[in-house]
């Protein structure tokens, strides 16, 4: 090969490795700057207050410790506090999501701290709700929309038949189309009419000595149990199921709520 030929091969070839390395390093910046699960941060609330006749849960802590085992398998980034002082616009804006873990009663301390959290969520930040955090801030319209109702009461607890509405959903897509549930099954009012229910069971098989007092708790002749809410720019996830501290190591409930914070997260901005 000549020496003009051999240097003009060698141009090229050094022309063509420079451009497959500015590709390379563009691919890397690219993924590195898209909004992954990976790169999300979530903000787990569970503050309890008392009051009277008002119960302490004692499953906060079991629901706290399952989500962040979800978020080390998932990559998501998992903050927790029982303190209202979170609840500012700027500290909100670095959460994809907030999670209300077993919250009750009142979670927030000034108007100022109810305002950051609307302005969150009518801003697009993505909400999921865990089984009594529908016994909190029950008397601000706002928060009851968003979590898609009010809690009203719930018979002893007890096994119950849980049937999976949307199967094709991430909370719901691994659950059984039924499963025998041992729980407290959570009537709610004021129910969110956006709501898309995603379990249910039926009111006429508990055994309940108020059956049938409350029908502004049931859609279609069934008691929802998780829902999803897409309206108004967000995404909000809800499941009633998770009294017994124990079920936060049951594959089914964690599958249900991982799904359910992964949906989220995938929605959030």
């Amino acid at each position: 090969m000549h020496t003009g030929n051999a240097l003009e091969y060698f141009s090229r070839a050094m022309r063509f490795y420079r451009f497959y390395l500015f590709l390379i390093a563009t691919l890397l910046v690219t993924d590195c700057g898209a909004q992954t699960p990976a790169r999300k941060r979530v903000l787990v609330y569970s503050r309890q207050t008392s009051s009277p006749n008002t119960y302490i849960h004692e499953n906060a802590a079991s629901s706290v410790e399952a989500i962040r085992k979800m978020g080390a398998e998932h990559g998501f980034i998992v903050d927790v506090s029982e303190d209202p002082s979170v609840f500012t616009t700027e500290n909100l804006k670095r959460y994809a999501a907030v999670v209300f873990s077993n919250t009750n009663n009142f979670d927030f301390d000034t108007d100022a701290q109810r305002e950051a959290f609307q302005k969150y969520i009518e801003g697009g930040g993505g909400f999921v709700g865990l089984h009594a955090a529908t016994t909190s801030e029950r008397q601000w319209p706002f928060f009851v929309s968003t979590i898609g109702g009010r809690f009203l009461r719930h018979p002893e607890k007890q096994k119950f038949r849980v049937v999976v509405e949307d199967a094709n959903h991430l909370a719901t897509r691994n659950l059984p189309s039924s499963f025998e549930w041992e729980d407290e099954c959570y009537f709610h009012v004021d129910l969110n009419p956006d709501m898309h229910v995603l379990l249910s069971t039926d009111p006429s098989l508990l055994n309940d000595p108020e059956k049938g007092k409350f029908p502004q708790s049931i859609i279609g002749g069934q008691v929802p149990l998780a829902w999803t809410i897409t309206s108004h720019g967000h995404r909000t996830f809800y499941s009633a199921l998770g009294h017994p501290k124990e079920s936060y190591s049951n594959p089914l409930l964690v599958g249900l709520i991982q799904g359910g914070i992964l949906w989220v997260l995938d929605g959030s901005k």
